[in-house]
């Protein structure tokens, strides 16, 4: 594994191993803290539109702490409790030839943590995160080291070179949800999310859910496609189709600097699908599809990324 990606992962599981102690030490209202589930989702344009640029590749992850679960959110902040840990590659449309005006390189890694609960059926998730970005984290070297084995442009010296500088962002984050039953197996939640940070931003959107999966279960979202992944999960054989769009208001971007020039779209959009499936054996899969609308004024076109997590019990 390349040096600097190696060394700051070290750093960033540090840092989740004293979160985790902090976690587990802090005192429920309810019952005995226990990890209660965790969940991740990797997401690619490899298996979307099958290009390498933009919002290229990303990794969400999260374990999720607090009494034991009933099927549905704690009504105190701070019971529940997750920890996020996320991987994210950002590039110019041509990795060894940029053009002028494309948006320059970014790795970044976050680790953060972040309350859920319920007030009169309303759901809040609220938090923090710390943004490292940079040649720091290593992410340009691990995206070479996976095109040496899997294929793909290399990242040349004057796409390494202009990359997003190393830094810490500090992000605050907040969604409200609010799920409204359509029967026996559909589902709606509109939702509203604010992001101060690596990127300033106000968000509204909605999901639609048909199936078992995802009933009495806690879902998280995914910064880059705005899916919602599984962390506490019901048993038993099912299949949930998903459907969610939103749109969002960004007033900052560290990512698309505006002393180097870039000017923000006026809005940023995603569309996106997926479905659940999971068997009576526990083998679970997701696949999704996400629709990205264009983040700076030269980006020549829309992308499409895909988004996947397998898991297979023996």
């Amino acid at each position: 594994m390349p040096c600097r990606f190696a060394a700051l992962t070290r750093a960033s599981f540090m840092l989740c191993s004293f979160l985790t102690a902090a976690i587990t030490a802090l005192p429920a209202t309810a019952g005995e803290r226990q990890q209660l589930g965790y969940g991740r989702l990797v997401t690619n344009d490899l298996i979307g539109d099958g290009r390498d640029r933009w919002r290229t590749g990303s990794v969400a992850s999260s374990r999720v702490w607090g009494p034991k679960w009933t099927g549905a959110l704690p009504e105190t902040f701070g019971r529940l409790l997750e920890l996020r840990l996320n991987f994210e590659a950002i590039a110019p449309e041509q990795l060894n030839a940029p053009a002028a005006g494309d948006r320059p390189y970014a790795g970044a890694i976050s680790v953060g943590l972040h309350s859920h609960h319920q007030i009169a059926g309303t759901e809040f998730a609220l938090g923090g995160d710390l943004v490292f970005t940079g040649p720091q984290t290593g992410i340009d070297d691990f995206q070479d080291f996976m095109h040496d084995y899997l294929g793909g442009e290399d990242i040349n010296s004057r796409t390494r070179n202009a990359q997003i500088g190393d830094d810490i962002n500090p992000t605050a984050v907040a969604e409200i949800g609010r799920p409204i039953r359509l029967g026996q197996s559909a589902r709606l939640r509109p939702f509203v999310e604010m992001r101060a940070g690596v990127e300033t931003l106000a968000r509204v959107g909605a999901d639609l859910s048909f199936g078992r999966i995802g009933q009495g279960e806690l879902l998280l979202r995914d910064p880059v496609t705005g899916h919602r992944y599984r962390s506490i999960r019901s048993s038993g054989a099912g299949m949930g189709f998903v459907f969610g769009g939103d749109i969002a208001y960004v007033d900052h971007s560290e990512y698309l600097p505006s002393n180097q020039g870039y000017q923000l779209t006026d809005s940023r959009t995603r569309l996106r699908t997926g479905l659940h499936v999971q068997t009576e054996a526990g083998h679970r899969f997701f696949y999704g599809l996400t629709w990205l609308g264009k983040e700076f004024e030269a980006q020549r076109e829309e992308q499409l990324v895909g988004s996947v997590r397998i898991n297979l019990e023996f």
